[in-house]
């Protein structure tokens, strides 16, 4: 887990960011209503747990800085017993005092009073510019006669570009027990079973070894179904001589992992399935090792696009020459995502993929990025191939970018058509 002092550091790189005379406000997380008076599973914002590791709802963590010093503040909800009955226990000032490495502590009802002591004689407001906490309005409002509102969640995912080695050691948790809820899936026997039947496996795997939660909503994608690159619906039939594409992976102490894996229902790969997967297979592989210090995004994107428009091209799905493809975004039809995205606490990471002068940001060391790239061949489509129609294939893994190269964080999930057939044995 990440010890307080990782914290204290976050929190002190971060007020060196903030201009002199100004004050930073991060509000927790809100409770989400499900249906009535009913909620979805509480979350914490991630920027917030970042800087602070604290759990609860209805609390902020203000940064008040003046031109020599600065001082950290953490507001939390009080102490209710009725509250408590219903909801849980709090840890209340006194105990987030002791715990917290913070400078001062006071309960969220003194929030509003204690920011208009805070922000006079300062210039500048740090918040986040896209929140839409109900608290926002009157921070607004209290705050509207400073010079300038910036937006501090920028500066924090700046910061959450870079892991330490106790978030990579939390990412790989995470991608561990996905690895076995992946490899359930392949042994599990799935002919005559639902999508969701085979989903309840998985997350029953996540749950098992203490994940949270799942990192996104599962895809179990079966035939045409994974054509649809954001398919979630998971309520059709497993088809025997079909492949299901699986993209699942749990969340572990607020840290994600992301893995698509697609294998046959029967256990086995036909003729034509198994031509198509090892090309993806080949070019994620040809993609990964490119993967280093001071390469950029762009450049692995559009060499994965000329692969795979290529691999096309050999297998009749695409007809000409693939320059021209590409020029002419033919190839967009069969794989129309990115190659990746960064990935921490959040499965999509809001680290920034420019800089504040808008140039692209090149990898390095202690990035985590996916790399997944995929061809979907909609069954309807009487341009390629027939044996290729209603065939869709993502392969995903969660990639460290080393001192200089990578480190694959789920090598040890089956890929290969032989690891994968191996299962079914």
């Amino acid at each position: 887990m990440i010890q307080e002092k990782e914290y204290k550091k976050r929190k002190d790189k971060l007020a060196n960011k903030l201009s002199p005379h100004s004050v930073g406000v991060l509000l927790s997380a809100e409770y989400k209503t499900r249906s009535n008076d009913t909620e979805y599973p509480y979350r914490q914002n991630s920027n917030f747990y970042y800087m602070s590791g604290f759990k609860e709802d209805n609390a902020a963590l203000v940064f008040v800085k003046t031109k020599k010093s600065f001082k950290t503040v953490l507001f939390v909800q009080k102490k209710d017993e009725t509250i408590e009955l219903w909801s849980g226990k709090r840890l209340g000032e006194i105990e987030a005092k002791k715990r917290f490495s913070v400078d001062e502590v006071y309960t969220s009802d003194m929030f509003e009073e204690k920011l208009k002591e805070f922000i006079k004689d300062k210039n500048n407001l740090y918040f986040d510019l896209d929140s839409t906490d109900k608290r926002v309005r009157n921070i607004k409002k209290i705050t509207k006669k400073l010079s300038s509102h910036k937006n501090i969640a920028l500066l924090v995912n700046e910061m959450r570009l870079l892991k330490s080695s106790s978030e990579i050691s939390l990412i790989k948790k995470a991608i561990s027990i996905t690895k076995q809820a992946h490899h359930r899936a392949m042994q599990w026997n799935k002919t005559g079973k639902k999508e969701y039947e085979l989903q309840a496996e998985i997350e029953y795997v996540f749950k098992k070894n203490g994940a949270y939660s799942d990192a996104y909503t599962s895809i179990v994608a079966c035939g045409n179904s994974a054509n649809t690159l954001h398919y979630i619906d998971n309520d059709k039939a497993l088809v025997k001589d079909e492949l299901i594409l699986i993209d699942a992976g749990c969340e572990y102490a607020y840290y994600a992992s992301d893995i698509t894996r697609t294998i046959p229902v029967s256990g086995k790969f036909s003729q034509a399935q198994k031509e198509l997967y090892n090309m993806v297979l080949e070019v994620q592989l040809k993609i990964i090792k490119m993967i280093q210090p001071g390469v950029k995004k762009s450049k692995i994107q559009r060499k994965s696009e000329k692969l795979l428009c290529n691999g096309m091209i050999q297998l009749g799905i695409l007809k000409g020459e693939c320059k021209k493809l590409i020029k002419d975004k033919e190839h967009k039809k069969y794989y129309p995502h990115g190659i990746g995205h960064w990935m921490g606490l959040d499965v999509h990471d809001e680290a920034p993929y420019r800089d504040k002068n808008n140039k692209e940001i090149a990898l390095k060391k202690g990035m985590v990025l996916t790399i997944e790239p995929g061809i979907y061949c909609d069954k309807n489509d009487k341009t390629i191939p027939k044996k290729y129609r209603g065939i869709g294939i993502r392969i995903e893994d969660n990639i460290l970018v080393t001192k200089k190269g990578c480190e694959n964080l789920s090598l040890k999930i089956a890929k290969s058509v032989q690891e994968i057939e191996s299962f079914s044995k």
